[in-house]
């Protein structure tokens, strides 16, 4: 069994994270570290996991664990590192934004495993990708590796509240997110920086705008994304691609259906639908934002990272009904 712990349990993703590792065949969840929470049955904050687990969160870490998860705070993560020692075969997966951007003071590798597969496997040190960087980089990458983005791409997506984390502000709060709807961060978001890395590997030639207007919805959770941009193929040489590119792939899907957020959340899965429009392609994408957008592509990178099979822990329903 892998042993596996969890730095920072209380948020949205640490409490997916938790449900997914107790039903993992091949995992036993050994400590779950909170400051805030320490002390505490876990079931006092993840109320949905009451009847399945008697853990409580924890002040103390065990270094000898196989792998920890880091589900802190954006910045919080580098700061955690540097003051905590760990054994150098413990494999570390990070949810946050602090070492997406690869750089030579760290040696994360990019955890999206449908571009990054094999490097994945070999890797000690996973930088999880964020969730609107999944969902745009999952609809526009198979043209970056056909070195077919030639032009500008423009992107509206929207999110869900659980996107915003637990923290309360004025724009997570019942009265103001409810009937509402409002655009956030356009042109500037923090997961461009990412997304247009990943471009740039596949495409290194790529200089147009990555034009990307993020949306705050009013329902909880899920992404559901739209990109287009300049294609001189026609929509079955599209699809074509696609579906050549993601052939391997365990979780993300080219659909000729309509797509809508119920197909999708409680899921790891990203459904893609190719539209050809005159001289442009619209690819629609959605994905759960705290499953394959954060927790359940931390538990697929661990399989990967540990030799199972893709799938394992992670063949989820969708609330449909």
């Amino acid at each position: 069994m892998i042993e596996a712990g969890i730095i920072g349990g209380a948020g949205y993703t640490a409490g997916e994270l938790i449900r997914i590792l107790l039903r993992h065949p091949k995992v036993n969840l050994d400590f779950i570290y909170s400051t805030s929470q320490a002390g505490k049955p876990v079931t006092h904050i993840h109320q949905d996991l009451l009847g399945e687990t008697d853990l409580q969160f924890s002040r103390e870490i065990n270094t000898e664990a196989d792998v920890v998860f880091l589900c802190l705070g954006h910045g919080n993560s580098k700061k955690f590192l540097s003051e905590n020692h760990f054994s150098d075969s413990k494999k570390i997966i990070d949810l946050s934004t602090d070492f997406r951007i690869a750089a030579e003071d760290h040696s994360f590798v990019y955890g999206l495993p449908e571009t990054n597969k094999e490097a994945i496997k070999a890797a000690d040190n996973i930088a999880n990708p964020g969730c609107f960087a999944t969902a745009i980089s999952l609809a526009i990458l198979p043209l970056a590796a056909n070195g077919l983005l030639e032009d500008e791409v423009h992107i509206n997506a929207v999110t869900g509240a659980t996107g915003a984390g637990t923290s309360l502000s004025e724009t997570t709060h019942f009265t103001w997110r409810d009937n509402n709807y409002s655009a956030y961060k356009a042109f500037e978001h923090q997961h461009l920086g990412e997304i247009g890395q990943s471009v740039k590997i596949l495409q290194p030639d790529y200089s147009s705008a990555l034009n990307f207007i993020p949306n705050r919805g009013n329902f909880s959770r899920g992404i559901h994304c739209t990109a287009y941009t300049r294609f001189n193929g026609s929509a079955e040489d599209a699809k074509k691609l696609f579906q050549n590119y993601y052939q391997d792939a365990e979780f993300t899907f080219v659909v000729e259906e309509e797509l809508h957020l119920k197909q999708v959340v409680n899921t790891n899965k990203c459904l893609l639908r190719l539209q050809k429009f005159n001289d442009k392609i619209l690819i629609t994408s959605v994905l759960d934002n705290l499953l394959k957008g954060a927790s359940g592509q931390a538990v697929h990178n661990m399989n990967l990272m540990f030799g199972l099979e893709e799938a394992t822990g992670l063949r989820l329903k969708a609330n449909y009904f």
